[in-house]
């Protein structure tokens, strides 16, 4: 299995050692957003390169988590757990909704 907290570390180093940002989290943010356009269109499109673009995305995720000082591991474990845990009904227009909102 992976470790994500290893990979999170290594992808940060990685732009240190090539000399991408690593203070302006709002750059990040916008690269991000940037990526997550690419996959789309890559899926749109039915691009070849998707699963690069979709790699692309949780590298970002993970560079902008280790900026944070976020261990992203626990926070998608926990998170997964989370939504394992939650119940979802459908409103009077058919969409689910978590119960209770």
């Amino acid at each position: 299995m992976i470790n994500l907290q290893e990979k999170q570390k290594e992808v940060f180093q990685n732009k240190i050692n090539k000399g991408f940002n690593t203070t302006d989290i709002n750059q990040e943010f916008c690269y991000l957003y940037g990526e997550v356009a690419e996959a789309f269109d890559a899926y749109r499109k039915k691009k070849e390169d998707l699963n690069e673009e979709l790699a692309d995305i949780m590298i970002f995720t993970m560079g902008i988590a280790e900026m944070l000082n976020i261990n992203l591991e626990k926070a998608v474990l926990n998170k997964i757990d989370k939504n394992n845990k939650r119940v979802y009904i459908k409103n009077e227009k058919g969409v689910l909704v978590k119960e209770g909102e």
